[in-house]
């Protein structure tokens, strides 16, 4: 059953600036005339529908804000993208609970309430966007505003990627040199958490602004670009059970912003076994899975064979060429490349440089 949040994440799609939806309600705004609209054409909003005249034409802005001249509502089959009903008279369960005052918005929310489907009104007075979807409600945004949000949102994205390019650049350097603690381990995991959060937070506002948001969505696709892999290889690294990945993941998105901050709470989503803040000193090693993905041209079926037969990267970088081979897929010139680039790593890390 798809969740009231994501019939809202669809709905505020079909309305975003530049959709032919969203020209017809700016038109409505424009004259002053509100509207209430149902995104739906189902047996249920049939049947609570009375009066009004059926329609079966296509849709266009200028005949939505045509028929909202009327009192009633106007029905679409968002399927299909027509006008099925105009000047309809809903008549919802007048038991449904409802907190709105203005009959259209109250009738808008309890119509939204027993159908599931996405109910609009736009307030004649206020020149407000009003959607429900079940028990959810939202109010549109001048794109301006959204704008403004999003842009300061996307330069919070910024500082916290750069900031995360350095604590992972130093967890690098560490871990080659065996002296990774917990600590730098939940830094970087606390670093792409809260950088997953705020992209999440721009792609709702990115979602409302529809075409206005072009540019802004570029700018954050290449300030995120390739850390959910990057994300993935950490936490491969440091769960020794791959089954238990998924789970810490959604352990981890459902921290409250308090734990987020709290590093042993962190360390203990990844298993890591703090139980007094001192725990964050201790040295950890990595699987050298993220040491492994560095490797020109080595297959990620491969880099689990190795993972699972040396248990960290200490032990790999001791492994010899002969030792390499006995994993199924790396011969001769693989063994030799896998060996020589992790000490060039090793080596490059003693030496302080990174960015190898």
């Amino acid at each position: 059953m798809v969740s009231d949040a994501t019939t809202l994440r669809t709905a505020l799609q079909m309305i975003a600036p530049g959709t032919d939806l969203r020209e017809g309600l700016e038109r409505i705004q424009r004259s002053h005339t509100g509207g209430l609209i149902v995104l739906g054409f189902t047996p249920e909003i049939i049947a609570m529908s009375s009066g009004g005249f059926e329609l079966d034409v296509p849709f266009s802005a200028s005949r939505l804000r045509e028929l909202c001249k009327m009192d009633g509502a106007v029905i679409l089959d968002t399927d299909n993208w027509r006008i099925r009903r105009a000047n309809v008279q809903l008549l919802p369960d007048p038991s449904v609970p409802t907190d709105e005052s203005g009959m259209r918005h109250r009738t808008a929310q309890r119509t939204a309430r027993q159908t599931g489907l996405p109910v609009l009104s736009v307030s004649a007075s206020m020149r407000l966007i009003s959607i429900y979807v079940g028990q959810l409600h939202h109010s549109l945004e001048e794109p301006e505003v959204l704008l403004s949000r999003a842009n300061l949102a996307v330069d919070t994205l910024d500082r916290y990627c750069q900031r995360l390019d350095e604590v992972l650049q130093t967890l690098t350097v560490l871990e080659m040199r065996d002296s990774a603690t917990i600590r730098d381990v939940a830094t970087v995991m606390q670093r792409m958490e809260m950088i997953r959060r705020i992209t999440s937070e721009i792609n709702d506002y990115l979602e409302e602004l529809g075409s206005n948001g072009r540019l802004l969505a570029l700018q954050v696709d290449d300030l995120v670009r390739g850390s959910a892999s990057e994300r993935a290889l950490v936490l491969r690294d440091y769960i020794r059970d791959p089954a238990a990945i998924a789970a810490a993941e959604a352990h981890l998105s459902e921290l409250g912003g308090d734990k987020l901050v709290d590093l042993s709470a962190i360390a203990n989503v990844l298993g890591l076994g703090v139980f007094d803040v001192a725990d964050l000193d201790r040295v950890v090693q990595p699987r050298g899975i993220r040491a492994l993905s560095l490797v020109p041209r080595l297959p990620w079926s491969v880099i689990k064979l190795i993972a699972e037969q040396w248990n960290t990267l200490s032990e790999l970088r001791e492994a010899s060429v002969e030792d390499l081979q006995v994993i199924e897929g790396i011969g001769p010139y693989r063994a030799k490349l896998i060996q020589e680039n992790l000490e060039r790593q090793h080596a490059m890390a003693s030496s302080g440089m990174i960015g190898w």
